[in-house]
Order: C-alpha cells, then structure tokens, then sequence
C-alpha cells in the first residue's frame, strides 16, 4: 500500500481531534449560559484558541496534500514517512494543548490542586494540634527547663510552617495554574508598557501636552528615583508626556539620558503655546506645559498617587498579585531603568566577576547617615536570622549546593565581619560599592554606579532581607515584581512595611471582629476601616480604627488591604497597536 493510502489515518486523527475539541467547546459554552460573564471571558479565549487551530488545520492540509506521491516515484516513501511522523509529533502537541486548555477552563480544579489543597488543610490542623498540646506542657515546666524546652519547640515549630509553606507553593503552581500566572503577568506589563511608550512618543510633539518634573530633588538615588517615579504617574493619570529634566545632575551631569535610555524618543522638548505651574488638573486643562513641584509641596493631590490601581487593570492584578499597588509602581520603574549599552555590559561583566548565581538571599545593610535618624541600628545577626530561615525553605523545593548571599552595604567593614561569623555561607560583595557609597562619596558617578549594581543584583536575588526604611531595599523590591508573576511575598523588612513616600493613605479593612486583652488593643468590627502604621513583625500590627477614631495593636491576621482604585486612562489607540502587534 502507497503512503498517501496510510497517512489517511493521521488526517482522521486530526479531524477527530478538531471534533472533539469543537464538541468540548459547546458543551462548555451551554454550561455556562446562565453565567454570561464568564462566558464572554471564556468565549475570549476559545475564539483565540480556534484562531490558532484554524491556522494549524491550512498547515495540516497543506502537509496532506504534500504527501501524495506521484506515480513511478515508490523511493519518495522515505520522504513520507518522516512527514508522517512530523504530523503525528503535531498530533500529540495538539491533544496535549487541548487537555491543558480543558485543565483551565473546566468546571472544577485539577486534581493535583485538591491534593495539595487538602495537604494544607491537614498540615494547617495537625500544626495547631501540636502548638495547644506543647504550650500545655510548657505551662506545666519547671522553670529551669523553660529555655531549652522552648528552643527545641520554635525548631519543631518552624519545621511545621515550612511544611505547610512548602505544599502552598506547590499548590500555587499546580494544574497549569503557575503557567497561567506566568503569561497573565507577561500580558499585563506588555500592556502597560506599550501604553506607556504611547503617551511618550506623540505623533506631533510642538502640540503634545507635556508635564516637566526636575530630577534634583535633594536625596539620594532612590529618592529620586521614586520622585520620578511619582511624576510618570501623574503624567500618565493626565494624559501629558513626561518631560525629564535632569541636566547637571548630582550623579552625572550630562543627564539621565547618558545612563539609561531616554524616557522619549521624540518629544524631550519642553516649550509649549502655555506653561504654568501645577494647580490641579481641571484647572491645568488649558496649559499645555505644566510644571510639576516635589510631592511635599504638590495642592492639590491628584487621585493618581500610590497606592491607588487603575480601576481597569484592578481585577486582574488582584487575581495575579499579592500587592498590586507594589505592582503598579514597579511598571514605572522598569520603563525608567532600561540601562544604557554600557551599563548593561557593565552589569554582565560584574556579574561575570563577581560569580553571582542561584540560589543566593540578598541582604541590604544601610548604616552610615540612616543609623540614628530615620532608622535603627541592626546588626548583621538579626538579618542572618532570616537568611536561615529562607534556605530551610528552599531546601524542601531545590537542591541547595551552596547557600550564597548578595551582601549590599554602605560599611566596607561588614564584609569581613560577616565572613568570620558565617563561614557557612558564601558572601558574594564588591567592597568598592561599599566605600563609594559613603557620605564623601555619595554624589559622583562612581558612587551612582555602585548604587545602580547593588540594586539590580539584590532585585536579581531569590528573597530580600534588608530594612524598608531604606529607599534603595524599596527599589529593589519594585524591580523584583518585574521578574516574577508576584514576589510580593520575597521579603523581609527588619523594620517599615512597604510605603512610597507621598504616598496616600494606607489603609486596611477588618474581616474578623476583635475584643482587646489590654490598654494596648483596639476593638475591631467587620467592615471597619483601619489606617495602617506598621507592622510589628509578631502577628500584631499598628494603627487606627477610623470610625472610633482608637489607635493601637491588633492582629495583623483579623484586616485586608483596602486596595484603592482610580479611572485612569485606558489609552484604547495604544492598546489596538499592541493588538495588531501580536497578530
């Protein structure tokens, strides 16, 4: 028999598999008829399935008809038959996307996440069982028994949470989920970013309405960066472009542009028909050139500052991320830090030098003017504490063949000091950073090198340790939501939650009733309103009940965030660009 007479079988398959699929997408569809919001969501993502199916079945037909073979040419079945086994190659992927495709989209959860989700659920159990029995012994102990009873207990204790921590991550991964979250956090920068190059790059810009932000506010790096930062936002709120002045800057006085890529590529020109000074949008519509203050100094406040999230992104991001309004900000910094030729060679070579690799803990040690003003002394055991402990957790999840830490510090001293009491560790610094980033060498280009590299190598790292009084730390964590689907659990601050300075309020709503054991609590409700002050880092934070108008402890575990959103613009022309982009 010739080969065409058998490759009829692999077309049947084909056409079988296409029926199926076809026959799954009804069903699916009079499912969930009487859900016609999440039918139009799944219909989204049929359609496109079927777009990509329709052009995998023209390739499929194209490669049949290349399989007849000609009469008198019996030597071509070789040719064939590797044809064959390509179309059967491209069976199997196919089938194997639809099960996949059927995984996401079916009715229920994928039996991997049941049995993690159970997994959970017990170890949560067994942990409470055996905390209520061991704290019951604990009353009973002799005193002099107390302190080793109780180490023995936090190991046991930690072995536990590690556990349970361990099956929620594999949870959160499970049944194409931690793909889905992968392309969903892809797809969502993609789009903010390209909204972003939009508003920078007007088609006309002597007409463009354009906001000026001055890069010299008096602070340091990540200060200003976050000055920046908080004038990208409003320029994107009002619809202007961002125009950055940043000539004679403290750290390189030829400009922001010599260092990293210009934030336009056609529109750096200031002049306009009008200019003014900021005084609200409304009342700024007419001016086409606005100059924007420091955010100390900014009346009225526009609704665009942290840590409000546009309010046609806010479903996604609250499904995707554990912070999304760490998130938002993170897209303004990757825009703005795109680097130069030479400081990308600059951060290869360094890397090369300096063997960084995984895994590897970043820890962030600010002394020098922050000790004493606007943060704590902390020495370097209370930071390896933590570093411990993430590589326990790590362990159970990859193999560990060296435990390295990133060491970021303004104390050339440090370095040595924590090598002779971790030798266990592998500490991966460049001393010279250290010493550029002191007080007489704060402000040149080396010591904004050095600041630069420290950031993208503790943002490169697996998890952060470091104080978020510390604007450097804070930076590093926004870049680090660029590199992962959400790392907004990728921390440890030894002191502040997360803030961004000018920020407005912080607030978090109650979800569990709360009755105070003491002069120190305050009483909480469902529903109230509760304006953050801190995190004290033992299962109680600080603040205000704003309805009793009470500030003090509660438990951190009894709130959730109050996630404000803002009708920013869409900017639906940038976001058809990018849709024919991907076509």
């Amino acid at each position: 028999m010739r080969p065409w007479a058998g490759s009829w079988r692999w077309i049947t398959l084909v056409l079988l598999a296409w029926g199926t699929l076809l026959f799954y997408i009804g069903g699916h569809l009079v499912r969930d008829s009487e859900h016609p919001e999440r039918s139009s969501r799944e219909l989204s993502k049929i359609l496109a399935k079927l777009e990509r199916l329709k052009q995998q079945n023209e390739d499929l037909r194209r490669m049949a008809e290349s399989l007849r073979i000609p009469e008198g040419q019996a030597d071509a079945g070789s040719l064939a038959a590797e044809r064959l086994r390509s179309l059967e190659d491209q069976l199997t992927r196919a089938k194997q996307k639809i099960h996949s495709f059927q995984k996401l989209t079916g009715d229920g959860p994928g039996p991997t996440q049941e049995e993690l989700r159970r997994r959970v659920e017990n170890g949560v159990k067994e942990f409470w069982y055996f905390v209520r029995s061991e704290v019951k012994k604990l009353a009973n102990m002799e005193t002099s028994e107390r302190q080793k009873y109780a180490d023995t207990l936090l190991q046991d204790l930690g072995n536990q949470e590690r556990s349970i921590m361990t099956d929620l991550y594999y949870l959160s991964q499970a049944d194409g989920v931690g793909e889905w979250r992968i392309k969903e956090a892809k797809d969502l920068s993609d789009l903010v970013q390209n909204r972003i190059t939009y508003l920078q790059n007007p088609s006309d810009c002597s007409k463009a309405r354009k906001l000026v932000c001055n890069i010299n506010k008096g602070c340091g790096y990540g200060c200003q960066l976050h000055h920046v930062v908080y004038c990208f936002m409003i320029a994107y709120g009002t619809q202007r472009t961002l125009i950055l002045e940043s000539h004679n800057w403290r750290y390189a006085p030829g400009g922001w542009e010599t260092v990293f890529l210009p934030v336009s590529n056609s529109c750096t020109d200031r002049s306009g028909a009008s200019t003014g000074h900021w005084s609200g949008e409304a009342h700024d519509k007419d001016v086409q050139v606005v100059e924007l203050p420091i955010v100390d100094s900014l009346h009225p406040r526009p609704p665009y500052l942290p840590l409000a999230i546009p309010e046609d992104l806010a479903p996604r991001l609250h499904r995707l991320h554990g912070d999304p309004s760490v998130w938002w900000v993170s897209q303004f910094v990757k825009y703005l830090v795109r680097p130069q030729s030479w400081l990308e060679k600059e951060i290869q070579q360094t890397t090369a030098k300096l063997g960084f690799k995984h895994p590897i803990i970043g820890v962030h040690v600010r002394r020098t003017d922050k000790v004493g003003t606007e943060a704590a002394f902390h020495p370097i055991e209370e930071y390896m504490v933590h570093v411990e402990e993430q590589y326990q957790h790590l362990a159970r999840r990859i193999h560990v063949d060296k435990k390295r830490v990133y060491l970021a510090t303004d104390d050339p001293s440090l370095l040595q000091e924590a090598k002779t009491k971790y030798p266990d560790y592998e500490f991966i610094s460049d001393n010279s950073i250290s010493w550029s980033a002191g007080l007489h060498n704060r402000y040149t280009e080396n010591s904004l090198r050095g600041v630069i590299l420290d950031i993208h190598f503790l943002s490169q790292t697996d998890f952060l340790v470091c104080t978020f009084s510390s604007q450097v730390c804070r930076v590093a964590y926004e870049i680090m939501q660029t590199l992962h689907p959400d790392a907004s659990s990728y921390f440890y601050s030894l002191d502040d939650i997360y803030y961004f300075g000018g920020q407005n309020a912080h607030n978090q709503i109650a979800v569990y009733p709360h009755q105070p054991r003491n002069s120190e609590d305050i009483p909480l409700e469902p529903g109230d309103v509760i304006g953050v002050a801190g995190n004290h880092w033992d299962g109680y934070s600080k603040g205000i009940n704003r309805k009793m108008g009470r500030t003090g402890l509660y438990p951190s575990y009894k709130v959730k965030e109050k996630i404000e959103t803002v009708k920013y613009p869409t900017y639906p022309e940038a976001d058809k660009l990018l849709s024919a982009q991907k076509k």
